[in-house]
């Protein structure tokens, strides 16, 4: 019995360990936002950055806009692009799902009031 009780140790300090480092790679609607999404769309939400403008980018802050889509829709476009109004690239090789669900209610913060 005396000596399970250090592979106890060791097996439960590396689960321990697993479990942290995954959480830790855990990515947060706002960093994801800042890496794949401020360049064109800015950091107020507004796109009023250079490539935003070139590339139509929306402005995530049109309350008329936040009104009529849906979380559907952002979350397609989110993951598969748009090519009807602007030109914006999918997102589905970078992401996956549930960051892109992070993304559609941080994208909802920005509607203005």
């Amino acid at each position: 019995m005396m000596r399970l009780y250090p592979l106890v140790l060791i097996v439960s300090f590396i689960a321990v360990c697993a479990v942290k480092a995954n959480s830790s790679n855990e990515r947060t609607a706002p960093q994801l936002y800042r890496r794949y999404c401020v360049s064109c769309h800015g950091s107020d939400g507004r796109a009023k950055t250079s490539k935003g403008k070139f590339g139509h980018a929306r402005d995530l802050t049109d309350a008329q806009w936040q009104d009529e889509v849906t979380d559907e829709r952002i979350f397609n476009s989110i993951m598969n692009g748009r090519s009807q109004r602007g030109n914006m690239p999918p997102f589905s090789n970078k992401i996956d799902q549930k960051e892109a669900e992070s993304l559609v209610n941080f994208v909802r913060r920005f509607r203005a009031s």
